[in-house]
């Protein structure tokens, strides 16, 4: 016979558990980052150590996962941070520059833009050639000070950077290691359903997966052939407009076209009506190969999400976490979703 518990004791357990639940939250609050990136890692890749450690022990095959890992990061940073910061300061430095400005106003002709005055003066508006500009020379500035403020930031902080990233690697090894314990004790721990757990964790992995995996490669894709499309072009700044464009890949809406389409417009500018037709066609393509094409194939029915609110989820995310919230702001919105799902179909009911 099961002895009966007193409701005060359940509630004394319960206020105490929640006080250390909010202690532990609080301990490891600095360092969610690294625990989320780390978690996210360690989902996309523990198909790969898996089949490693069915050949080699567990532990070595971690071990060898982050070797791999830490030495690709080690060499993306070392030649990215210098080439890309390089670039950027050169673009900032013409931005700034007032011949910058009067190349651009060049490419305007007296004519165009008398017309285009006279069209607009119907509407009581009127416009100059700097007015025109300003906004790009503007934008130039910004995008070539951020990007070289943030190789210096990177510099000025190696040290913590190299401490946060051997902590992201040593959280990764055991992650792989004691993945399914930690996910077996956490749906231990957790009072819903098992089932209920497991759908939980399964949209995690499968947002996670789709975010590093199908936004991950679109978004490299997308850089390098518009990185190749600006040098052939023999556009300034190719590997930094890559870099951008690479960033830009992951925003649904937005995508590639916030270069493209400003690029198109200033083909058309300076007279070049084919090549400007052609950088359009070029866009098109690989937007919609990557958007219909790539993504289905990879993704499937796994993660159904409305490209605004990934949108959104993704701005939200940068500006809450920094960088790394292309990647947590996403996923905060599947947890808030399914969630939201499992309240519809289950809970609201016995709420009402």
């Amino acid at each position: 016979m099961k002895e009966s518990l007193n409701p005060l004791i359940v509630k004394y357990f319960i206020v105490l558990f929640l006080i250390s639940l909010f202690l532990m939250v609080k301990l490891l609050w600095p360092f969610i980052s690294i625990i989320l990136l780390a978690s996210v890692t360690a989902t996309f890749i523990y198909p790969a150590y898996k089949r490693l450690s069915f050949k080699i022990k567990s532990s070595l095959s971690a071990l060898i996962i982050c070797f791999i890992i830490f030495i690709s990061v080690s060499f993306i940073v070392i030649i990215f941070v210098g080439v890309l910061s390089n670039e950027a300061y050169n673009l900032y430095l013409a931005a700034k520059n007032t011949v910058f400005q009067k190349e651009i106003i060049t490419l305007i002709s007296d004519d165009k833009f008398h017309k285009l005055n006279l069209f607009l003066s119907k509407f009581n508006i009127t416009i100059s050639k700097e007015s025109i500009i300003a906004p790009f020379t503007e934008l130039g500035k910004f995008l070539g000070s951020s990007l070289v403020n943030q190789a210096r930031l990177i510099a000025s902080n190696v040290l913590n950077l190299t401490i946060n990233f051997f902590m992201y690697l040593i959280i990764l090894f055991f992650l792989l290691i004691d993945g399914k314990k930690i996910i077996n004790a956490l749906i231990l721990l957790s009072p819903l359903p098992e089932e209920e757990d497991k759908i939980i964790l399964s949209k995690f992995r499968d947002m996670s997966g789709a975010i590093l995996i199908v936004n991950g490669i679109s978004g490299i894709f997308q850089g390098i052939v518009g990185g190749i499309f600006f040098q052939l072009a023999s556009l300034p700044s190719p590997f930094l407009w890559g870099f951008v464009m690479g960033l830009l890949a992951f925003l649904p809406i937005v995508g590639i076209g916030a270069v493209f389409i400003p690029l198109s417009l200033f083909y058309i500018l300076k007279g070049k009506i084919s090549l400007s037709i052609f950088t359009i066609l070029f866009y098109l393509i690989s937007s919609l190969f990557t958007e219909y094409v790539f993504k289905p194939k990879i993704v499937g029915g796994k993660v159904q999400m409305h490209p605004l609110m990934v949108f959104l989820g993704i701005i939200g995310g940068l500006k809450l976490f920094g960088f790394f919230g292309i990647v947590y702001g996403p996923l905060i919105l599947t947890f808030f979703f399914t969630l939201s799902d499992m309240y519809y179909k289950k809970y609201q009911k016995i709420v009402e």
